[in-house]
């Protein structure tokens, strides 16, 4: 679609109403909601990649490549690399010149939530998760692109990332108190003062409040690669591959298990736990030992689910067919992508919904 027509099918469709909305008549959908397109963004950072910066950006190109064949696709590229980008991700994908720093549109792109049927973006003050590192370009990512598209932008009263929140799309919320509750983001602010603004951010009734890992990863622990919805009700969590010794990650995936075992949804009903084993990390075809091997960073898009492929046939295998289980009506679609796993992130770390009726 030429991008003057596309800009103007998304006037039409980005203020249309969804499913009844919660406090204040605002609600965060679920990623399994219909998408008016994908959001990514193009690396940009030598000192961030070095060597790796032209193989991550392979890896970019063929996730944005692979979900272009479901829904529309929009990468941001600094200016003097959006043709580049553009040869690397193909026709189908529209790259448009934004200045941007990295690949993790999760964190940079706004939050959008339905309010009384108006799309609302709202800018969570990215600062480099915790001002670990630089990130001037990624800082106002946010607020240009809702002006680019014209959307009502908001400006939370917090600070966090995308990748912080999993929603059932019906008022729960699951996050990770390290994510959040955090001096490198929120200082001076408790859990119960943040809950209340995220309740009243993002018309979320209940938080359920999970420990993760603090100052071991860039992120703080990101709840999108721990636990994640897949219908209401219903999550898959991460678990180790047997045998593995016990580390920070596997004890963060007990705790959440404990606490989502006793935890009920915003309507009260029990969670059903699902477990989404990893890799062997003996059979993998990534080599960094930072590898994030997770299969819970996945993106559900428009008809497809896209998983990370990791190179241990059976395990990816099982993790495919778990997700097929959940996802009867959608393609599952294993992706390679061990260099922005090398990096800390995976496929939904890399991509950012706009919710709305689908770009025709």
């Amino acid at each position: 679609m030429p991008r003057r027509e596309f800009e103007r099918s998304f006037a039409e469709t980005a203020h249309s109403p969804g499913p009844a909305g919660y406090s204040s008549g605002r609600r965060l959908g679920a990623e399994w909601e219909s998408h008016t397109l994908t959001f990514m963004s193009w690396p940009a950072l030598d000192a961030v990649w070095e060597r790796d910066l032209r193989y991550v950006r392979e890896d970019i190109a063929r996730v944005a490549r692979t979900i272009a064949e479901y829904e529309y696709v929009v990468m941001l590229a600094r200016p003097d690399q959006a043709d580049a980008a553009q040869r690397a991700c193909g026709s189908q994908v529209e790259v448009i010149p934004l200045p941007v720093d990295d690949l993790w549109a999760r964190d940079i792109v706004p939050v959008f939530v339905e309010q009384h049927g108006e799309t609302v973006g709202v800018d969570f003050n990215f600062n480099g998760w915790g001002n670990k590192q630089v990130h001037d370009n990624d800082a106002y990512v946010a607020r240009n692109l809702l002006h680019r598209y014209r959307i009502r932008g908001e400006q939370a009263p917090l600070i966090a990332e995308g990748g912080s929140f999993e929603t059932d799309g019906q008022g729960t919320l699951l996050v990770t108190e390290s994510s959040v509750v955090n001096n490198n983001r929120n200082p001076g602010k408790g859990r119960d003062q943040i809950e209340l603004e995220l309740k009243q951010t993002l018309g979320i009734e209940k938080v359920i409040w999970l420990a993760g890992v603090y100052g071991e990863d860039i992120t703080d622990a990101h709840v999108d690669s721990l636990v994640r919805f897949v219908a209401p009700g219903i999550v898959l969590l991460d678990s180790a591959f047997p045998g593995t010794p016990a580390d920070s990650w596997s004890r963060s995936a007990d705790q959440a298990r404990a606490v989502l075992s006793r935890s009920t949804d915003a309507h009260g009903r029990p969670l059903q736990i699902i477990d989404l084993p990893q890799p062997d990390p003996d059979r993998i075809s990534g080599e960094d030992d930072d590898m994030v091997t997770t299969y819970t960073n996945f993106y559900i898009a428009n008809d497809a689910v896209f998983m990370p492929k990791f190179g241990d046939r059976r395990a990816d295998k099982r993790a495919r067919d778990i997700l097929q289980e959940h996802f009867a009506h959608r393609d599952i679609v294993p992706i390679p992508i061990d260099l922005i796993a090398a990096g800390g992130g995976g496929i939904h770390c890399s991509t950012h919904d706009l919710p709305g009726r689908p770009a025709d």
